[in-house]
C-alpha cells in the first residue's frame, strides 16, 4: 500500500517546504505555475509568482522564490471564499477542498488567540498563505497519493526571536504551537534560534498526518528534499518527504497506563476495571505476577489514547490508591476495521445487529458481530446466546454489501 512520510524534526516544515519537497519528489512544477496563474488572477492581488530552484547546502534540495505583491487584505470571510475560489479553478478534489477548509480554519482560531479583536494580516492574509495550503495539497493529489496514508515525525519548532504581527517574541511561534496544542502533535527540539515550523506548516500536519516519534516500517521508492526560504547557515532546515510502501495494516498511538497492586481485594480490582471502561479504555486487564519480596501482586493494563489518559490515570490512582502510574505510549499496528449495522433474522423476528469487518492486506480476516446486540436479542426472545449466535452469522451479507454505515 502506497503511503507518504514527512520528516520534519530537523528542519521543521512550512507550506513552501512541504510543497518544495513534494516537487522534488515527483519531479514536476506544473501544478504550481499552474496554482500561482490562479492566484494572480485574485482581485486584490498585482503580481504572484512563483521559480523553484536549486538550495544551496549539504543535501541537494529544492526552494521556491516568490515574487508577491498585493492589496491590503480584507476579513477572514475574504480569505475563506479566495482559498475555495482558487481551489476550485485548479481543479482539487473534494478531498483537497475538505482539508484546505480545515487547515485555514486551524490558522484562523490559533491567530484569534493571540489577536482577538481580528486576525494578524501580516501572518495570515495573503496570496502566500493561500498557495502555502493549497500547494501541497495540490502536488499531494496530482502525485496520486490522495487518500493514501500520510505519517509524520515530530516537527522541529526552532527557537530565537519570532516577528509576529504584534511585536517580537521567543520562540517557538505561539501561533504553530497553539495549534501543535490543539492537535496533541508532540514536537523535537531544535538548537536553531530561528523559526522552523510555521503555523501554516503545523496545520498541515495536523490535518494531513498522523505524527509519530519513529519512522513506521516501510519500503522507500523515492525522496524529495526542500529547504526553507530563510537560509540558516547551517543547512539544516531542510524537510524531506519519502514515498514508501507499507503493509495493509493501520499504525495508531496508543498510551499503556500500568501499575502492580499487592494489597488490594479483588473486588475493589473488578470496580476499577469497570469504571475504566465507562471512562472509555480501549482495554484493561489485569496480569498476575511476584512482587518485591516475593509477594504476589497483580498488574492493572490499561490501553488507552492521547485524549483520555491523564482522565484514566486519575480514575485509577483513585480507585485503587496506587501511588505511581507507568506510563507509555507505543506504536501499534492493527486491521482496518469497518462497522456496519445490518437486519437479521432471529426466531422469526428481525433484529438490528452491529457487525465489525476486518481487513488486512487487502483481505477480509474476521466478521464479527456485536456480543452485546446478540446477548440482548437471546434476552428478547429467551433463547440461549449460542442459538442467536448461529442464526446472526448465517444471515450475515457478505463482506462490505448490505447494511447501513455507522
Amino acid at each position: 500500500m502506497r503511503a507518504l512520510l514527512i520528516d520534519p524534526r530537523t528542519g521543521g516544515i512550512s507550506g513552501d517546504m512541504l510543497a518544495a519537497a513534494l516537487a522534488d519528489l515527483t519531479g514536476s512544477a506544473a501544478p504550481l505555475e499552474r496554482l500561482s496563474a490562479a492566484i494572480a488572477a485574485l482581485p486584490g492581488c498585482v503580481e504572484f509568482s512563483v521559480r523553484l530552484e536549486e538550495a544551496d547546502g549539504g543535501v541537494r534540495a529544492r526552494r521556491l522564490s516568490f515574487k508577491v505583491r498585493e492589496k491590503p487584505a480584507g476579513s477572514d470571510g475574504d480569505l475563506a471564499a479566495a482559498l475555495a475560489e482558487v481551489a476550485a479553478s485548479v481543479g482539487l478534489t473534494a478531498w483537497g477542498r475538505e482539508r484546505s477548509e480545515r487547515i485555514l480554519s486551524d490558522l484562523l482560531a490559533a491567530e484569534r488567540r493571540f489577536h482577538p479583536t481580528g486576525f494578524s494580516r501580516h501572518a495570515i492574509a495573503s496570496a502566500d498563505t493561500i498557495f502555502d495550503i493549497l500547494a501541497p495539497l495540490l502536488l499531494i493529489e496530482e502525485a496520486g497519493l490522495a487518500g493514501c496514508q500520510v505519517h509524520a515525525t515530530p516537527p522541529a519548532l526552532g527557537g530565537g526571536l519570532i516577528r509576529t504581527g504584534g511585536g517580537t517574541v521567543g520562540g517557538p511561534a505561539p501561533a504553530a504551537l497553539e495549534i501543535c496544542a490543539a492537535h496533541r502533535i508532540p514536537v523535537a527540539e531544535s538548537p536553531l534560534s530561528m523559526e522552523l515550523t510555521t503555523p501554516t506548516g503545523a496545520a498541515l500536519l495536523a490535518n494531513l498526518a498522523v505524527v509519530a516519534d519513529r519512522f513506521p516500517a516501510m519500503t522507500p521508492i523515492r525522496t524529495g528534499y526542500g529547504a526553507g526560504t530563510r537560509p540558516n547557515g547551517a543547512g539544516a532546515n531542510i524537510l524531506r518527504v519519502v514515498e514508501c510502501e507499507m503493509s495493509g495494516l493501520v499504525e495508531e498511538r496508543i498510551v499503556l497506563l500500568e501499575t502492580n497492586l499487592d494489597d488490594i481485594s479483588g473486588e475493589v480490582v473488578a470496580h476499577a476495571l469497570g469504571r475504566l471502561l465507562e471512562e472509555g479504555a480501549i482495554d484493561v486487564f489485569v496480569t498476575p505476577a511476584i512482587g518485591k519480596k516475593n509477594r504476589p501482586v497483580q498488574v492493572i493494563s490499561v490501553i488507552t489514547d492521547r485524549e483520555r489518559y491523564a482522565r484514566l490515570l486519575t480514575v485509577l490512582m483513585e480507585e485503587t490508591g496506587t501511588l505511581g502510574v507507568r506510563v507509555r505510549e507505543e506504536p501499534r499496528l492493527v486491521a482496518d476495521r469497518r462497522r456496519e449495522t445490518v437486519e437479521v433474522a432471529v426466531g422469526g423476528r428481525t433484529f438490528p445487529v452491529r457487525v465489525k469487518t476486518s481487513e488486512a492486506c487487502g483481505r477480509v480476516i474476521a466478521v464479527k458481530p456485536e456480543y452485546e446486540d446478540m446477548r440482548q436479542i437471546a434476552r428478547e426472545l429467551g433463547v440461549t446466546l449460542r442459538e442467536v449466535a448461529r442464526e446472526v452469522e448465517r444471515g450475515l451479507p457478505s463482506p462490505g454489501r448490505g447494511g447501513q454505515q455507522e
